[in-house]
């Protein structure tokens, strides 16, 4: 059977660092996706305060595989 995938974009944020905001689309993303196979991230940001970076930012596509209506699966 072929595998159709769906791609979505989100935004995440880290008050720690770019990798940590990229973890964070995976990890709030599986709570209500099934089959992410990638993430591809699009852009990344930062806000500042005085000379600070304080969070930072990712936009992110999420690749995930559909699974068949009926399955029993979301």
């Amino acid at each position: 059977m072929p595998k159709i995938v769906k791609v979505i974009e989100v935004l995440s944020e880290s008050p720690r660092s770019w990798e940590e905001a990229a973890q964070n689309v995976v990890k709030e993303a599986s709570k209500t996706l099934r089959n992410i196979r990638s993430i591809y991230v699009k852009e990344f940001s930062a806000t500042v305060d005085g000379e600070k970076l304080t969070s930072y930012r990712v936009n992110a596509k999420v690749t995930f595989e559909m699974e068949r209506a009926g399955s029993g699966k979301r």
